[in-house]
């Protein structure tokens, strides 16, 4: 790994330096000619889905689209409602994400539901019905705070999956629909499958 320092350095950086690096590195590419700025997307899982809000909303002119795949929205409600078996670590927690009773303005600013007026792009959300760990009122909150300003949003709730989809279906499901998303916003060539009653169709052998 990096160390510890490297860890470290990571503490209370939700939304700020954390959040930097993944700016930077988007910059770079664009920089570099391998990524064209008018067709980025930005998307990921658990944490990954808060810096997905937070890309949007922090550096919404950044992204063409985005995906939140049972991500964080609100830093007072996660930290609320971490799992039982987290709560031994829940000073650990503080020290990592922030503690309310002391650090409530920086966990405001950090938060991306406290700042959806700033998301200008589409945006797809799927979560698990019963995520013990970022529990679904967390992608609530967004979806909530976004139709209240009129803005439609993509939802996909598994009443049977928890913290990311298992079942295989729920898999196609979703990498289904947001390769479809995908395509509509930045073209990702997506084509769905389609069945051929033509004799001899399919592969020989």
């Amino acid at each position: 790994g990096y160390g510890r320092k490297f860890w470290e350095a990571s503490f209370k950086q939700w939304g700020r330096a954390m959040q930097d690096d993944i700016t930077d590195g988007v910059n770079w590419l664009i920089d570099q000619g391998i990524a064209d700025p008018d067709r980025i997307a930005i998307y990921g899982g658990s944490y990954g889905g808060y810096a997905t809000l937070a890309g949007i909303t922090f550096t919404p002119e950044l992204y063409a689209c985005a995906v939140d795949y049972v991500g964080v929205s609100n830093l007072f409600t996660f930290m609320r409602t971490i799992p039982p078996y987290w709560k031994p670590y829940l000073d650990m927690m503080h020290e990592m994400v922030g503690d309310p009773a002391t650090d409530s303005v920086m966990m405001a600013a950090a938060s991306p539901v406290f700042h959806v007026d700033k998301i200008q792009v589409p945006l797809f959300i799927a979560q698990g019905a019963n995520d013990p760990r970022v529990v679904k009122a967390e992608s609530d909150q967004v979806v909530e705070a976004l139709k209240e300003r009129g803005v439609d949003v993509e939802y996909m709730v598994k009443d049977d999956e928890g913290h990311g989809f298992r079942k295989e279906e729920n898999r196609f499901d979703f990498y289904g629909a947001m390769e479809s998303f995908l395509d509509e916003h930045i073209g990702s060539g997506y084509k769905p499958a389609q069945a051929s009653d033509e004799k001899g169709a399919g592969t020989e052998g």
